[in-house]
């Protein structure tokens, strides 16, 4: 192929998808398990592939790998990783950031199509009852915290949750969204408005800032964390809310698993933490005093480091350059690159998305515990995706255990 001489036996994507097969987002999955290896072209903007390895994965058929220790495999449309970033049903999720509304991203995970079909409104009975379940609670409470409670009051006042069929989950899907963040306390004046006015992003953004959202450059990266965020294939939580949805659990029951498992600190609770390392930093100079005593006291630094990502995180990359673009300058920008100069002088893993969410918290001057909150919100457009192709499956997820205890007898 002319392709493969110019390139001297490695060939671009459209050329391997082509002979594999399969498509582009596909390709970056196989990278990312090993199965082939990928360069840039010269220009540096195209991938290349070898042509041998893709001839012989070509007459082997594709490839299936076995779970690994802690794996549980399960076929999927929703999600494809690549090697530093993800795809949505094929599309690049880094470029769907760039000026995509979070409310067309989560109609493509549910749907596969594009355009808004219908507005975004809560129940208004269901976000009074939300508000007045608050009403007990202890000031000072994370957002997280609270959303639990929200998505129980949620589900308790609509009679149409168990309404599984498509066009009633993504229905059941925008009420809920809405509800979540129409019922979390307002932060500005501007939360005060009627339920419906403005995006998602906006609505949630005037819950977790004092300021209404006057810059639009950092609005923007707040939308874009939360198309980022959306889905991540096969994450802890989403298995969660898959198992629930494989049993028939309504949608409401299936983002409250997702939310219990996402609040645990290896998960979207990592959010908080690289919101408290970089609290610590007062100034740039404190970075390697905080880093230090981390490294001394056997603790992980929050926000570095991916267990796909092995490389570098491109939704960490995009983020922060969106919040460098909005707030140059800014001293709460200028702590978190004091922390990654000191992250790479210590030679530790590159930053992931957590690190970048909790810098643009930083800068914008979100509440504390905002990243959880974001990551929570975004993340139930892919809970919900994954429980539309759970509900039109035919049994429920049993996986079966090892067992190594005493002999039965």
């Amino acid at each position: 192929m002319a392709d493969e001489e110019q390139f001297g036996g490695w060939i671009d994507a459209r050329a391997a998808a082509e002979r594999l097969g399969v498509k582009p987002a596909t390709l970056y999955a196989y990278v990312s398990r090993g199965v082939l290896r990928r360069r840039h072209a010269p220009d540096g903007r195209r991938s290349l592939f070898d042509a041998a390895q893709v001839e012989e994965l070509a007459r082997r058929g594709r490839p299936r790998r076995p779970p690994g220790p802690g794996e549980l495999a399960i076929e999927s449309a929703i999600t494809a990783l690549g090697a530093d970033r993800h795809y949505y049903r094929g599309r690049d999720a880094l470029e769907m950031a760039g000026d995509r509304a979070f409310e067309d991203v989560a109609g493509w995970l549910w749907t596969g199509r594009d355009g808004r079909e219908e507005p975004w409104r809560a129940r208004e009975d269901g976000v009074a009852a939300a508000v007045a379940a608050q009403s007990g609670l202890p000031p000072g409470l994370l957002p997280l915290d609270r959303l639990h409670l929200i998505v129980a009051a949620l589900a308790a006042t609509d009679p149409l949750r168990h309404h599984l069929d498509p066009e009633g989950v993504t229905a059941t899907g925008r009420a809920l969204v809405a509800g979540l963040v129409g019922a979390l306390p307002p932060a500005n004046a501007a939360g005060n408005r009627a339920d419906g006015a403005g995006g998602v992003a906006e609505r949630l953004w005037n819950r977790l800032c004092p300021r209404p959202p006057d810059d639009a450059g950092l609005l923007r990266a707040f939308e874009a964390a939360m198309i980022l965020l959306a889905d991540h294939e096969l994450a802890a939580s989403t298995v969660a809310a898959r198992v629930a949805a494989s049993v028939r659990a309504d949608p409401y029951a299936v983002v409250a698993s997702g939310l219990g498992v996402l609040s645990g600190p290896l998960h979207g609770g990592a959010s908080y933490g690289a919101e408290r390392l970089i609290a610590e930093v007062a100034d740039p100079a404190a970075a390697s005093r905080v880093i230090g005593e981390r490294l001394r006291g056997g603790e992980r630094v929050p926000g570095f480091g991916h267990s796909v990502y092995r490389s570098g995180d491109g939704r960490a990359v995009l983020l922060m350059d969106l919040v460098r673009a909005a707030a140059p300058g800014h001293e709460r920008l200028a702590a978190a690159e004091a922390v990654l100069d000191e992250a790479a002088r210590r030679r530790l893993p590159a930053p992931n998305v957590d690190f970048s969410l909790a810098t643009l918290g930083a800068v914008a001057g979100l509440v504390p515990g905002a990243g959880e909150a974001v990551f929570a919100v975004a993340r139930t457009a892919g809970w919900l995706a994954h429980a539309l192709e759970e509900y039109g499956r035919s049994g429920p997820l049993r996986p079966r255990a090892v067992y190594v205890g005493p002999e039965p007898s």
